[in-house]
């Protein structure tokens, strides 16, 4: 997606904005060498591009790119490279570099060029980030509470950021904020946090129920996704679960091998523990690795109801996963608990 004619909608913005910037000579250079290049470094070269294109100091440079956004219709692949730049060379010119982010964040998210800034001007970034929380733009709202999650997708470590407390006030200005995008970002925010710090999680997730809002129980639902991935009997609470209750009656697998690229089915008929939800997961294990999906939610009228689910899991080959052929084990999990155990075989496809 990032090619010629996203490079071309960008150029056509510069040169709106900037009569003399020299147009076909930067599609030339940031097109050059595009075909080898994986998806961040395309981002780079054709930053690299633009200050080849335009190297000029940087205050000017950033009215530059804030003004071609106001004459094309720029997007996540014309525009993140746009944000690249302000990531590379703004540095030393922090509210000039926030507030082309905040212009640029609505056609290109800035969430990426936003971690050089938190990890240089801590406390003036994360300043200028509690006033975006205020902002009318639903952009600029999820902009502060994606841009500093803890342990952010393909962004670079703020370490600072690991440790909970700074953004508390950010994600409680947030939590309940009229735009499911800028929620669902807080509930993403929310567990990262609970990846290393699961009491605090929990206990700010109890605290906002008790506050109350519109949107309280969607948000920690989404929140609490990974504590009851593992387990957690206080984020069990949290839904209404009782941990470790219930039980499996049965476990069937449609056949006790699988061949990579095919699915594994299987059958699980569950008893619950108690009234009240029951909360079904399966894992699938190897030796070095266990890796744990969502099954299902049941709500029980009482002790004693069943429940039967069919799944089926696919071994497809992914370019981000490698599954050796060989044993493994297939754990049914119910409230937390692991309830019963198969063994199956992966074979080569």
């Amino acid at each position: 997606m990032i090619d010629t004619d996203s490079v071309t909608v960008l150029a056509d913005g510069l040169t709106a904005a900037w009569p003399a910037f020299p147009r076909a000579r930067f599609i030339a250079r940031a097109v050059a060498g595009l075909g080898g290049l994986e998806l961040k470094d395309r981002v780079k070269h054709v930053a690299a591009a633009m200050r080849e294109a335009m190297p000029l100091p940087y205050p000017r440079a950033a009215e530059i790119v804030r003004e071609s956004a106001a004459h094309v219709t720029l997007d996540m692949w014309s525009g993140w490279p746009a944000t690249e730049h302000t990531a590379a060379h703004g540095l030393g010119h922090l509210d000039t570099a926030m507030a082309t982010l905040a212009v640029l964040t609505p056609y290109a998210t800035g969430e990426f060029a936003v971690r050089p800034y938190l990890e240089r001007h801590r406390d003036d970034a994360l300043k200028i980030m509690l006033a975006w929380a205020e902002s009318p733009d639903e952009h600029l709202r999820r902009l502060a509470s994606e841009g500093s999650r803890p342990r952010l997708p393909w962004a670079t470590r703020v370490d600072w950021l690991m440790t909970p407390g700074p953004t508390l006030p950010l994600l409680d200005r947030l939590r309940d904020d009229p735009s499911e995008y800028v929620r669902r970002s807080v509930a993403n925010h929310v567990n990262d946090l609970a990846k290393d710090h699961p009491q605090v999680a929990v206990e700010l997730l109890a605290r906002w129920r008790a506050d109350g809002g519109s949107h309280v129980e969607k948000v920690l639902a989404h929140a609490v996704r990974g504590l009851l991935r593992a387990g957690h009997p206080e984020a069990l609470a949290l839904v209404g679960a009782t941990h470790g209750s219930g039980a499996v009656d049965a476990l069937t697998l449609e056949s006790d091998t699988v061949a990579v690229g095919g699915k594994l089915t299987f059958d699980v008929t569950v008893r619950a523990g108690s009234a009240g939800p029951v909360l079904l997961k399966y894992a699938v294990r190897r030796p070095g690795s266990r890796r744990v999906f969502h099954l299902g939610r049941r709500e029980a009228a009482g002790s004693g109801a069943t429940f039967t689910v069919r799944k089926s899991h696919s071994f497809r080959p992914v370019t981000t996963r490698h599954e050796p052929p060989g044993p493994r084990e297939l754990d049914v999990i119910v409230n937390g608990r692991v309830a019963a155990s198969i063994a199956f075989t992966l074979t080569p496809g």
